[in-house]
């Protein structure tokens, strides 16, 4: 470990250089949720000159870093995964105390984030993401010849990364989104969150030292600290930001989406927001395996204390079953204990969120779990109403972020669709089903896919997969592109604009495009695929 990695200084880290002290905000500390303490030591905001400098490194970087190879890139991501892992200790150690999430979950999920730089280490490795076409010159087509030309990828610019609440490591930092524009050849500038800022500072000294190994411009990268609606929105407003990247509340995606929409340039804004990820539950799938459909249900709601951007907010269950239903996740639901929440103001959202529904005339308790033994461990706890009263009330669609869920009972699959079809864009949706189920799936897929970005058969929507075939988006408030994803390999598009090429000799242009082809990518020449 390097002595950058071993604590946090509370600085922010402007182009490798620690920032300043005298930030223009309220200077605060990170909580631990587990016992309400604060943690030293002291994080100063980033001042308006630091916010400048940050973006203004990266936009000066830019040219330089989005003009390295694929491979250079790629030895860079795998760099930050080493030196992250170099750093595992002391990384899930702070994560620990200023989060409240076990060790195993934390080890697995700075894992994940150390696979995410090598998945698109290897992305870059073979090149798709480039999207090379060429067409060659026909000068004797009739009855005009046509020109030359080819197609690629390029990146957008510096981007904006917001450090997300509920994953320290993956969605944060040196994330999935700070992966995939790094590997786009996009410089980033992080917002780090404020509930785990030692561990965000620490992983960004790892990004650091991983940058200066590959002899990268320091602009390549920066971290600054400060409320998002400050200094979040300043960077937003930056003219320097060609791209804004966002893990968190629907308000605070929207708010930066209106800002991005304000600027003179507007710019994309990738963020993720809301979804409460229903599960289907058909009959033949309760009378084959009801034990442990309820099983399931339970153990993928209370996961991480019900803070996975996937846990389950609705369960929709067939009338006639309804009961049986309720009986046993209620069976299931009194044996869970509530776990340590990420922070004391979002266990206060849940309990607000779960005092909504026990004040509705229109829903009733299943059943609770028990409190935890730490502070902000509020127990799970499951409602019940009737499609109807679900219809009619919109506060019952909205997402209790926390281990709170609605079982609704549907009379026929015809009222199950219009329920769906009303709902707001979802990240999943699960579907339970046996063979003699299958007609109805059918009959549900069309109006499954306009609501979700991905859809499971007989599984659970909690535990995400980072390959290439995934997708972590959806409609809005799911998300504000459903085009994107931001799990996967797809997840660098999100980065990159396409360029074309007219007329141009052999000597004028880029390695991607030309005929020899020197890192071996794939290709669409003259309407064929070509794979080296």
């Amino acid at each position: 470990m390097t002595p950058s990695t071993a604590r946090p200084h509370g600085l922010s880290i402007i182009a490798g250089e620690v920032g300043r002290p005298d930030g223009s905000g309220t200077p605060f500390r990170a909580t631990d949720p587990a016992t309400d303490q604060v943690v030293e030591p002291v994080f100063h905001p980033a001042t308006d000159d630091e916010v400048a400098r940050a973006v203004a490194a990266a936009s000066a970087c830019f040219d330089d870093y989005r003009a390295t190879t694929p491979a250079e890139r790629a030895a860079f991501l795998r760099a930050i995964a080493d030196h992250l892992e170099a750093a595992r200790p002391a990384l899930v150690a702070r994560a620990g105390t200023e989060t409240g999430l076990p060790e195993a979950r934390l080890n697995g999920e700075l894992s994940r984030t150390t696979n995410q730089l090598r998945l698109f280490a290897r992305e870059l490795e073979l090149g798709e993401h480039q999207g090379v076409r060429i067409d060659h010159a026909q000068p004797d087509r009739q009855p005009a010849p046509a020109p030359d030309l080819r197609q690629r990828q390029v990146p957008l610019g510096p981007v904006l990364v917001f450090g997300a609440s509920n994953f320290p490591f993956a969605f944060s930092t040196a994330g999935g989104d700070t992966a995939s524009a790094l590997a786009a050849g996009c410089p980033v500038v992080v917002k780090a969150h404020n509930s785990h800022a030692g561990t965000a500072e620490l992983a960004g000294w790892a990004i650091v030292d991983a940058a200066r190994e590959c002899g990268l411009p320091a602009g390549v990268f920066s971290l600054v600290y400060g409320p998002g609606t400050t200094v979040g929105q300043r960077l937003a407003a930056d003219p320097g930001i060609k791209a804004i990247a966002f893990t968190g509340s629907q308000g605070g995606g929207t708010a930066l989406m209106r800002t991005a929409a304000a600027r003179p340039e507007p710019v994309p804004v990738y963020a993720e927001m809301s979804s409460v990820n229903p599960v289907i539950l058909l009959p033949g799938a309760w009378d084959a395996r009801g034990t442990a459909v309820a099983a399931g249900f339970v153990g993928s709601l209370t996961l991480g204390s019900g803070q996975f951007c996937t846990n389950p907010g609705l369960l929709f269950v067939p009338a006639a079953q309804a009961d049986e239903v309720r009986a046993a996740v209620a069976a299931e639901l009194r044996e869970r204990p509530g776990q340590t929440m990420l922070s004391p103001s979002i266990s206060r959202a849940y309990a607000d969120g779960v005092e909504r529904l026990d004040a509705s005339t229109r829903t009733t308790l299943v059943a609770a779990g028990a409190e935890g033994p730490t502070c902000n461990a509020p127990a799970p706890a499951v409602y019940a109403t009737g499609l109807d009263d679900f219809a009619a009330d919109e506060a019952l669609r909205e997402e209790v972020f926390g281990a709170a869920s609605l079982i609704v009972s549907y009379d026929d699959v015809d009222a199950l669709r219009t329920a769906i079809d009303g709902l707001e864009g979802q990240l999943t949706i699960s579907v339970h089903a046996e063979p003699g189920d299958h007609a109805a799936v059918t009959a549900l897929l069309p109006t499954l896919e306009r609501r979700a970005g991905r859809l499971i058969l007989n599984d659970w929507p909690t535990g995400v997969e980072v390959n290439d075939a995934m997708v972590h988006g959806g409609p809005f408030p799911a998300t504000s592109d459903s085009r994107t994803t931001s799990v996967g390999s797809a997840a660098i598009l999100r980065f990159q604009r396409p360029v074309a090429y007219q007329g141009f000799p052999a000597g004028l242009l880029p390695a991607a495009v030309t005929d020899a082809n020197p890192w071996s990518l794939p290709a669409r020449v003259d309407g064929a695929l070509v794979r080296p």
